[in-house]
């Protein structure tokens, strides 16, 4: 079906052009057996005959254009979409209105492709103009909705005002590492998260596409990630959005989620340690979920005695490792010897980096040991 639509617009166009160049070209010609075809018919049916076997040729490519064009648009969202379609809009008014100057010039080729040229293109430039800067001319109508509602309706001022808040000082947008992280559930859920939490459609994708991957570690964090964000959806105290805006000119989901962060001056949570400083460089506000979990971590001193078992060897000889409950690394000198034991142990030192907390340790025995000798 699309292969004859695209036929028949190619015989319209040849005809078309038929009769208003081979006029032109019989007149070359100059001899008057020629003159013989010079009328419309003659000359828009030669044109459409020219055109449909044209077509032939690439109605098939064209089609496949078509195809993929429709599979890219299907990925935009509406704003982009109307965005698109008011600049395509304006572009087209523009061309035609650029192009009456040449219409009257009554000049074959100038008079009638060059103005086809000039308004597909300036159509097509407000096309991508509209789509790939939607955010900038949305904060645009939004400020002038703005100064616009302050003059005519002022009642109606401390309402636009709430909403401008909203949308800025307390919207939190989630990274795909937070999310499969799960953490932010449990904290969503405490009522800790103020604020609308947004998702980004280009976060939800690349989850999408962790969840199918091949490797199955990957496809279990993609799918557990997945779980995190219908569970945050149900909980009635915690207000969950999606974002359907994207950015074209940007491949990186990181980089996507920064400059999204950076217009809106929203609140950017992850766990991700090279996101943390980007976003720290660029002045994008940002929640470290593990800077959080090592703060609410119990703290620990030096001398403090506590029971704790012994799970596996540590890189060092004789060392054993154990755990707090929450997660903490607690290695212990001589603890290799007591390996799936409980153990009470004295702490020795504490190493607190941007990774986490270490703790240091030795088993309570060898501390007595120790202080009778010097005894």
């Amino acid at each position: 079906m699309q292969k004859r639509m695209i036929q028949l617009i190619f015989v319209l166009i040849g005809a078309s052009l038929g009769t208003g160049l081979l006029p032109g070209v019989w007149k070359l010609l100059g001899d008057d057996h020629w003159k013989l075809l010079d009328n419309s018919f003659t000359n828009g049916s030669l044109g459409a005959i020219i055109f449909l076997f044209l077509s032939f040729a690439f109605a098939g490519n064209i089609v496949n254009g078509l195809n993929r064009a429709d599979k890219k648009i299907a990925k935009i969202s509406l704003q982009a979409l109307l965005f698109g379609g008011l600049g395509f809009l304006i572009g087209l008014l523009a061309g035609a209105l650029l192009s009456l100057p040449l219409f009257f010039l009554n000049i074959p080729v100038i008079s009638t492709i060059l103005p086809i040229i000039l308004i597909v293109l300036l159509a097509y430039f407000g096309l991508r103009v509209g789509i790939s800067r939607k955010e900038e001319l949305v904060k645009t109508f939004v400020g002038k909705k703005k100064t616009q509602v302050d003059i005519e309706e002022p009642q109606k001022e401390e309402l636009v005002e709430s909403e401008l808040l909203e949308s800025v000082a307390n919207v939190k947008l989630l990274d795909t590492s937070v999310i499969i992280d799960g953490r932010i559930y449990d904290i969503a859920k405490t009522g800790f998260l103020e604020g609308t939490i947004v998702i980004p459609n280009f976060v939800l994708f690349e989850l999408q596409k962790i969840s199918d991957s091949s490797d199955n570690l990957k496809r279990v964090r993609g799918r557990r990630g997945l779980d995190i964000l219908n569970a945050l959806q149900k909980l009635e105290d915690v207000e969950v959005e999606m974002y359907e805006g994207d950015f074209d000119d940007i491949t990186e989901v990181d980089e996507k989620l920064l400059k999204l962060g950076r217009m809106w001056g929203a609140a950017v949570v992850t766990n991700d340690f090279n996101l943390n400083k980007v976003a720290q460089f660029q002045k994008v506000s940002v929640l470290n979920i593990n800077e959080l979990a090592n703060a609410v971590k119990p703290v620990v001193i030096p001398g403090e005695a506590m029971t704790v078992t012994i799970v596996k060897s540590g890189t060092e000889r004789s060392q054993g490792v154990a755990y707090l409950d929450d997660g903490t690394m607690i290695v212990v000198e001589d603890g290799q010897h007591f390996m799936n034991k409980e153990l009470k142990v004295v702490v020795t030192s504490v190493i607190q980096t941007n990774a986490g907390k270490m703790i240091f340790a030795k088993p309570t025995h060898s501390t007595r040991t120790i202080e009778n000798r010097e005894k």
